[in-house]
């Protein structure tokens, strides 16, 4: 009621769950209702009543040792304190609320002080804080909350952080990184805009819910006024409504369709009285309605699946009308229908599927009683229902995403796969084509002597001519074919290094020659060069391919954005033992370097600036994955006006536990 603007509704609504909750206030819930307490009141202008709810709040958060209740009474303080006039106690009530939010499971506390802090130094005149690198106390606590953000997994930056930031850089006067943080925040708003009205469509559907159910508690507490069981069942209602929570938050976590099932399957037996349950869904040509899941007596069901052109099936039917379907007793259907090989059941429970506007399948439960499910039991399934649909869809668009980004990576490996055939070709090309032509010209000659022998005009200066041309002519051509062996051997380990992606104990100058034997045509195509700085008798124990891959990558990055519109630029790669067990790896180059608001975004998968122009946006996300997570090392990089320098610091052994090259995205 409060998000959909109904204040007066949601006040009277919250002190009338206050009142049933005190006899409860030991428990979270109660610690809950004073938080929305403090935000309605912050809603309604009430800046004393809202300090006086989060207090009561922070109060409660002590007693019950919950340092996340703790950190958003602090932080609701600071914001009233603020609206109040209160400056300094608001900064100090919110520094401790960020202070206490600094643990990895509390990141979005965290943003959420940081964020009131930049509200507070906003609306008030306060000294700078320490160690202050932005241009303002306002961009240091909302650049603060962003990075705070970045390490939250799934996070979507709120459109309001980034419009806080676009509107203190315009009041800077820098209009132009205002206009840019501004853009983003519509193109969040975008992205989000639908999850929203999920969200409203799910909140909107809560409320009838809620709303039948007050009025059927209410009800309720009107009979059992003259009933001794009344605390026992508002016992029972707070422990089923804590748990309904505990399971939705459970349930929506999941990203991977089985776990879902698993978890929608433990509490489903733990909560009704279930001997099938089975969750259908539709299948990508949107003609079949297909069991995945199923249990029954414990045991899993056999596949099964309805046309949803099926006249007699209740999972179409309920799929089709996005009705719940409830069955008290089968006996007194007319439609009565069982799948066989299962259990012959009494009541039934069909529930669709529904996220947003979609119905993406059926879920069902069934006892062999007869009038196994009350209300109460329906609501509960009801509520696992809406869970489930969440849980499901999200899963679904995980899958889509990944499958979208391997196939990405798929076809970057590919690229390089191509540009390394192209090299070959053309390194290959000049000593086999020497070769061939000096043996032809052997030939012609051989030709002339034999003409010659047979007419017996052979002179002994013609042999000596011919002696001599040979031997030249057998001295270039072992050259250029020795060369053309070399160049295979490189090709060939960097091809099995590339394939195989084995772990083997290499020199790392040797590797270095070798990828850049497969890049040179490239190379000096654009009119550039590149040296080798490495010692020899650098030794690790390592995987030459995936470091390949890197350098590789690291070159292309460089071809492609360092030496825009000219020629002669230069890249050399370089290395030196640090101690310890580690070794230090430098690619630089003399380009255009990085512009500073891209540094910080460069691993980032599929962040590029030429994007249509030969960029994908994923060698250098690859590289970062394969640095840190496969050959246990470092990377970080330093750009200027004179050029770009990535280092790698790289252990002699890379990790035990690295067995194969980490996914490229997550």
């Amino acid at each position: 009621l409060r998000r959909l603007g109904q204040l007066c509704q949601a006040r009277t609504m919250l002190d009338e769950a206050l009142a049933i909750l005190r006899p409860l206030a030991n428990g979270r819930n109660y610690a809950l209702a004073l938080r929305y307490l403090g935000e309605l009141s912050l809603d309604q202008k009430d800046y004393a009543g809202a300090l006086d709810a989060f207090r009561r709040l922070d109060e409660r958060a002590l007693a019950l040792d919950q340092a996340d209740f703790r950190s958003t009474a602090l932080r609701g303080q600071a914001h009233a304190l603020s609206l109040l006039g209160r400056a300094a106690q608001a900064r100090d009530a919110a520094l401790e609320a960020e202070a206490l939010a600094r643990g990895p499971d509390n990141l979005p506390n965290r943003v959420a002080a940081l964020r009131v802090l930049a509200m507070i130094h906003a609306s008030h005149a306060l000294p700078d804080p320490e160690g202050m690198q932005e241009p303002t106390a306002v961009l240091h606590y909302l650049h603060a909350a962003l990075a705070a953000g970045s390490g939250i997994e799934g996070y979507l930056v709120p459109g309001e952080l980034l419009d806080a930031m676009a509107g203190e850089y315009a009041r800077l006067g820098e209009y132009r990184r205002a206009w840019e943080i501004a853009t983003e925040a519509s193109a969040t708003r975008e992205r989000t805009y639908s999850r929203e009205a999920n969200s409203r469509a799910i909140a909107m559907r809560v409320q009838n819910q809620t709303d039948r159910a007050r009025n059927e508690g209410q009800h309720l507490r009107r009979l059992a006024e003259s009933e001794a069981r009344r605390a026992e069942v508002l016992q029972r209602t707070s422990s089923t409504l804590e748990r309904l929570s505990a399971i939705g938050r459970e349930v929506t976590a999941q990203l991977e369709p089985s776990a879902v099932f698993d978890a929608l399957n433990r509490h489903i037996h733990g909560l009704l009285p279930a001997t099938t349950f089975a969750i259908y869904l539709t299948d990508p040509g949107g003609t079949m309605l297909v069991r995945a899941f199923g249990v029954e007596l414990g045991q899993p069901m056999a596949e099964n699946s309805f046309s949803l052109s099926n006249p007699v099936a209740y999972t179409v039917r309920c799929l089709h009308e996005r009705e719940e379907i409830y069955i008290a007793n089968w006996a007194d259907t007319p439609n009565r229908y069982v799948v066989p090989g299962t259990v012959e059941n009494m009541t039934a429970l069909f529930g669709p599927l529904v996220a947003g506007e979609r119905v993406i399948g059926v879920m069902t439960v069934q006892a062999r009683e007869a009038d196994a499910y009350g209300d109460i039991e329906r609501l509960v399934f009801r509520t696992l229902c809406a869970y489930g649909a969440i849980a499901l869809d999200n899963a679904r668009a995980y899958t889509q995403l990944r499958d979208a980004q391997s196939q990405l990576v798929a076809q970057e490996k590919l690229a390089a796969l191509g540009a390394l055939m192209a090299g070959v070709a053309h390194e290959l090309n000049t000593p086999i084509g020497n070769s061939l032509l000096i043996a032809s010209t052997l030939q012609d000659r051989t030709a002339e002597v034999a003409k010659m022998v047979a007419g017996g005009t052979l002179r002994r200066s013609d042999l000596d001519r011919y002696i001599g041309d040979a031997t030249e002519a057998s001295e270039l051509a072992l050259r250029g074919l020795a060369s053309a062996a070399s160049l295979v051997n490189s090709f060939k380990q960097v091809a099995v290094d590339r394939t195989t992606e084995q772990r083997r104990g290499f020199d790392l100058r040797q590797v270095c020659e070798e990828i850049v034997a497969t890049m040179m045509n490239r190379v000096r195509a654009a009119g550039h060069a590149i040296s080798i700085e490495v010692p020899a008798g650098l030794a690790l124990d390592s995987y030459p391919g995936p470091f390949g891959q890197v350098i590789t990558n690291f070159i292309n990055n460089a071809l492609l954005h360092a030496f825009e519109g000219r020629r002669g630029g230069s890249m050399k790669i370089a290395a030196r033992p640090l101690g310890d067990g580690w070794l230090q790896v430098q690619f630089s180059d003399d380009g255009c370097g990085i512009p500073p608001e891209n540094l910080g975004r460069i691993y980032d998968p599929f962040f590029t600036t030429k994007l249509g122009q030969g960029g994908s946006g994923l060698g250098l996300s690859v590289s970062y994955n394969i640095v840190t997570a496969l050959l246990g090392g470092r990377v970080s990089a330093d750009s200027d006006a004179n050029g770009t320098t990535f280092t790698l610091e790289l252990p002699v052994a890379a990790p035990a536990s690295a067995q194969a090259e980490p996914e490229a995205i997550f």
